[in-house]
């Protein structure tokens, strides 16, 4: 009787059932339902927009000789693959200025065939990535994807005290390639308001509806909705391209994921990537707006120095730091916002 009651009292006791550590954040917007600020509103403390552009650069600056290497890489593979602009367009169309940009710019004759040559070729550099093939459009997208994600796991493993080389990078970032590749088919779909409005700016300018009064103020508007409607889309799939980079991450968990990151504060977050463009373009008119000026006037010294590829290049290089820069931004935002959600 006392070995029946002593195996009755060894016997286990169930587990109670313990409260998760970190409560899942739910949705606090519905439909036909006004949501209350208290609801949505969430602390973010992050680095102002200067402060925080130069904390990146001086990360990327830290690392430089790997991430310097991670560019050639791009550019190399880019040309390869893809390959360059001809430099014949823009010798034609330095030729077609200096015949007829005498009367319009004056003094500023070459200052002023530098700029149109400025946005002329940021005008065909994404013209030509839009107009080229199948195959040279999945060369870009791949190369673009695995420069992300070594870059992301580059960054991963130095700021966790880790000494890995670009080769490590290479080999061990494509793991989730496919699902990032999923993620970008996403981001593509977010675009079309994008393509939508650029399509009507497009089809605006060339029937005159833009020198109207109304019409053009009611075209600005629409088009300015599409144009935050992707911003605020894309936003949270940014985001969802860290995350995946995570061992066993699935493409629709890390989208889902992305939601309690943004949530209650996209509107900071998205003017963040709004700076990022800003940066972006910043870049560009610094660096290469004088190397056309350069191109310019030596290519009125010497006819021989239009043969040059230059500003191609240049192009070429300056897509590979920005494909760096970017998401080197990106993934040092995400951190920041998670380092906040675990204050």
């Amino acid at each position: 009787m006392t070995a029946a009651k002593s195996r009755k009292s060894t016997k286990p006791k169930k587990p109670v059932a313990s409260a998760p550590v970190e409560p899942v954040r739910l949705n606090p917007h519905h439909s036909f339902r006004i949501t209350r600020r208290r609801d949505y509103k969430r602390p973010l403390h992050l680095p102002g927009y200067w402060k925080f552009t130069g904390y990146v650069a001086k990360t990327l600056w830290q690392y430089r000789n790997t991430f310097l290497l991670l560019g050639l890489v791009y550019a190399i593979l880019t040309a390869v693959l893809i390959g360059i602009t001809s430099q014949s367009a823009y010798a034609q169309l330095t030729d077609a200025l200096r015949g007829s940009s005498g009367d319009i710019f004056g003094g500023w004759q070459q200052f002023g065939q530098a700029l149109i040559l400025f946005a002329g070729t940021i005008g065909s550099s994404f013209s030509a990535q839009t107009s080229s093939g199948g195959a040279e459009t999945l060369y870009g997208v791949m190369i673009g994807l695995m420069i992300w994600l070594a870059t992301v796991w580059l960054l991963r493993n130095f700021l966790a005290g880790q000494k890995v080389k670009l080769r490590d990078g290479l080999y061990s970032a494509g793991a989730p390639l496919f699902a990032t590749y999923v993620l970008a088919l996403v981001l593509l779909v977010q675009l079309i308001p994008l393509a939508v409005a650029m399509l009507g700016y497009s089809a605006a300018s060339s029937t005159g509806l833009l020198n109207q009064g109304v019409e053009a103020m009611l075209f600005w508007f629409a088009a300015g909705l599409l144009v935050i409607l992707s911003l605020y889309w894309v936003t949270r799939t940014l985001f969802a391209m860290i995350i995946i980079t995570l061992p066993g991450m699935y493409p629709f968990v890390a989208f889902s994921r992305s939601r309690d990151i943004v949530l209650g504060r996209r509107i900071r977050l998205l003017l963040r990537a709004v700076w990022l463009l800003f940066t972006v373009l910043i870049g560009w008119i610094v660096i290469l707006l004088p190397i056309i000026l350069i191109d310019v006037i030596v290519s009125g010294w010497w006819k021989w120095f239009e043969n040059v590829p230059l500003i191609p290049v240049a192009v070429l290089l300056l897509g590979a730091i920005t494909a760096i820069w970017s998401a080197g931004y990106i993934y040092l935002l995400y951190r920041k916002v998670v380092d906040n959600n675990d204050r």
